[in-house]
């Protein structure tokens, strides 16, 4: 094995590092994540008009399909981050590219069977959670990875950049999948999801990777100890953006609105705002200030599109979410990095992101059971889910505000990395 230098050096590595520069340097890897990302951002504002309308079944069958991704990543996310520690991340994300291009073949089978739809819709079921797995390896091995290059005391950053590149692409699928569906059918986003992670490969190949962990590990126990109460807050205010993802595009149909694309474009450039222009708060001023901030403002957004009058008036609504969403996320993130064991990043990184699978996995089926009452009260719902995280911010406020002004990493000794080894 040839120890060779990654693009930082350790004196880069041993400080916080201008968002700028971590978005430079991170940008081989977010380049990866987009592409991926299209995978999910074609369908997601299709899938729940094809279930609905096309296979003619209930909303809670569309909740269902939307929510065994999320159950899929829940199940698999623990698996995805030990991965990433003891293979390394590029290896987890080659992985999770290759299962991704199975769950779109699932696809294509699914429509073989269109004039049975339990039949199809259970190839759905499938391919969504197979999804789910390629989604944990994909976004875990990235976050990993961009924690190897820039170290803990960077987390913010790293989260929100990654987290930007992900929305980026649900922006850019959204009107993309809406277009190919009017178009072309549900056969055109199943075509694409089986050919869009391959072509990522080529890109991925050439890419130096990080070192796999060499520390013995902590324990799950341990690790998910140290971060279940950020990933209670996270998982209680993720159900509000499960409810737009899932829910929004009918809400819309069903009041006659349009363009429904129009909303996810929405919510997507909400949140990549938010990401690039406050990325480095959670990191500056403390994760759990920021995170409360942004939930107030996401539970305003909720309460707007369920009170929402007019389309502008949910449009407004759905981009108040995106923008409060966008950081608590990282900002709960860094609170979970901070308390978690520095030999196990990648595991902390699954566990913490495993919550947030939990939450969408089990609101997307709950909320399709609510919207048998009328969509909007999916809404009503949500925001109340949301409003509930915000003592769970509160709670990590108080708990962390004496060690305001003191670095949590200054005292870690195993973060500084300058080296990778490559075959």
């Amino acid at each position: 094995m040839k120890s060779e230098p990654l693009t930082m050096s350790a004196n880069t590595l041993q400080g916080p590092v201008a968002a700028s520069r971590v978005a430079a340097a991170l940008m081989p890897i977010m380049a990866v994540v987009f592409i991926a990302y299209l995978v999910i951002g074609l369908a997601m504002p299709v899938l729940p008009l094809h279930v609905h309308l096309d296979l003619g079944l209930s909303t809670f069958v569309v909740g269902l399909v939307s929510g065994s991704q999320f159950a899929a990543s829940f199940f698999s996310r623990m698996w995805a981050g030990h991965h990433a520690d003891k293979k390394g991340p590029k290896r987890a994300v080659v992985t999770g590219l290759v299962i991704a291009a199975v769950s779109g073949l699932l696809y294509l089978l699914s429509l073989r069977f269109a004039t049975s739809p339990l039949i199809s819709v259970g190839m759905l079921l499938l391919g969504r959670a197979v999804l789910g797995v390629a989604e944990s390896l994909i976004v875990t091995g990235a976050l990993s990875w961009g924690l190897a290059l820039m170290g803990p005391q960077n987390t913010g950053k790293v989260m929100s950049w990654i987290g930007t590149s992900l929305y980026a692409a649900f922006a850019v699928g959204a009107p993309a999948g809406t277009a190919l569906y009017t178009g072309y059918g549900f056969a055109a986003i199943a075509l694409a999801a089986t050919l869009i992670p391959l072509a990522v490969l080529p890109l991925v190949a050439p890419m130096r990777p990080t070192s796999a962990s060499s520390h013995t590990s902590a324990g799950l126990i341990k690790v998910a100890g140290a971060v279940w109460l950020p990933g209670l807050g996270v998982a209680l205010s993720g159900v509000g953006f499960g409810a737009i993802i899932t829910f929004i595009g009918l809400f819309y149909a069903q009041r006659g609105w349009t363009p429904a694309w129009l909303a996810f474009t929405a919510l997507s450039v909400a949140f990549v705002a938010g990401r690039a222009l406050f990325g480095h708060l959670p990191d500056r001023i403390g994760g759990a200030k920021v995170a409360l901030v942004c939930i107030l403002i996401e539970a305003v957004g909720q309460a707007l599109i369920w009170l929402a009058p007019s389309s502008a008036a949910a449009l407004v609504g759905v981009t108040l979410s995106g923008l409060g969403y966008s950081l608590v996320y990282p900002g709960l993130g860094v609170e979970a990095i901070r308390r978690a064991p520095p030999q196990n990043r990648g595991l902390a990184m699954g566990a913490y992101t495993v919550c947030l699978d939990l939450s969408l996995g089990l609101a997307s089926p709950a909320l399709g059971l609510i919207a048998g009452r009328g969509l909007g009260s999916v809404y009503l719902a949500s925001t109340l889910v949301v409003l509930s995280s915000a003592f769970v911010a509160l709670h990590l406020l108080n708990a962390s505000a004496p060690e305001q002004g003191a670095s949590p990493f200054k005292a870690c000794p195993h973060f500084v990395s300058t080296t990778g080894d490559r075959p």
